[in-house]
């Protein structure tokens, strides 16, 4: 009994450590054919989640019921999936694609397509409006790979500007995510960079792969393959000069996309990875006061 006592002891202490101590409830698993999700969107006018797939992707966007059951497909048409990275919405209910990707700090392509809100009721082929932009500081494509500060894969929409949060890829990661604010116009602009935010983690957890904003326009949450950042009690559009909350999600995936669902409840959605990943999960804000 004794030569038992260790091995009843390790296999106790695997039983602990494997417990799931996630804050994230499961919903369910997204359609098969939606392996690369990067961007989620609720939208009430039409009671469905909107969802964009990345780089390689058709240049569509799909919505999926509260089974997860796919219900539309919507082509932009005269556009290319670059490498589209989010999908956000205004306060009419229209919705924006950012085709911002830029793993490799070398495009000068970069862009948010709008699609009109009655666009939405059935599948089709639907034409989207152009907004085109460029960061100043940016004078070399690419740069020395220690200043590859201009990938993006998370932006919303706010009192008609856009704000678009950084994903460094700098050599030497050390967190820091910048704000950049572009006009909700057509056209071309050069994007007004207004601030920043070091995350805590390394790469793979601080890395900032989508954004959200709550209706009531009082909560920005941006979001990392493990954690995410609350923003609220800000003055100005610098998100950052308000408070912020850190929140450990307790559960590692290759999250790509986040969206209010309500005020207080959030959805996320990660990629499918072998056999795990392509789901659909909620967090209760609540729960975690």
């Amino acid at each position: 009994m004794k030569r038992m006592l260790p091995i009843l002891l390790m296999s106790s202490l695997f039983v602990f450590c494997q417990r799931d101590t996630s804050v994230l409830t499961e919903l369910y698993s997204l359609p098969k054919h939606l392996k690369e999700v990067s961007g989620i969107v609720f939208s009430e006018s039409t009671n469905l989640i909107w969802l964009i797939e990345d780089s390689g992707n058709a240049n569509a966007i799909y919505a999926v019921n509260n089974t997860g059951k796919q219900q539309r497909k919507i082509i932009l048409s005269q556009t290319k999936n670059v490498d589209w990275e989010d999908i956000t919405k205004d306060d009419q209910g229209n919705l924006y694609v950012g085709d911002f990707g830029n793993n490799a700090n070398d495009r000068r392509d970069l862009a948010i397509y709008k699609i009109n809100k009655d666009s939405l009721n059935n599948d089709s082929v639907v034409p989207s409006y152009k907004i085109a932009f460029a960061y100043p500081e940016q004078t070399e494509f690419p740069p020395k790979k220690s200043k590859f500060f201009y990938d993006v894969e998370a932006f919303i929409e706010f009192k008609n500007n856009f704000y678009l949060f950084t994903k460094n890829r700098s050599k030497g990661f050390d967190g820091t995510t910048s704000l950049y604010k572009v006009p909700n116009q057509v056209g071309f602009h050069q994007a007004q960079l207004l601030g920043q935010f070091k995350a805590n983690g390394d790469y793979e957890n601080a890395a900032i792969t989508s954004a959200t904003i709550s209706n009531d326009g009082k909560k920005v949450v941006l979001l990392s393959h493990s954690q995410i950042w609350i923003f609220e009690n800000f003055a100005s559009d610098n998100f950052f000069s308000g408070t912020v909350k850190n929140v450990k999600l307790n559960h590692f995936s290759q999250k790509e996309a986040i969206c209010f669902k309500e005020n207080k409840t959030l959805l996320i959605a990660d990629e499918k990875t072998k056999k795990n990943g392509g789901k659909l999960y909620q967090l209760d804000l609540d729960s975690i006061d």
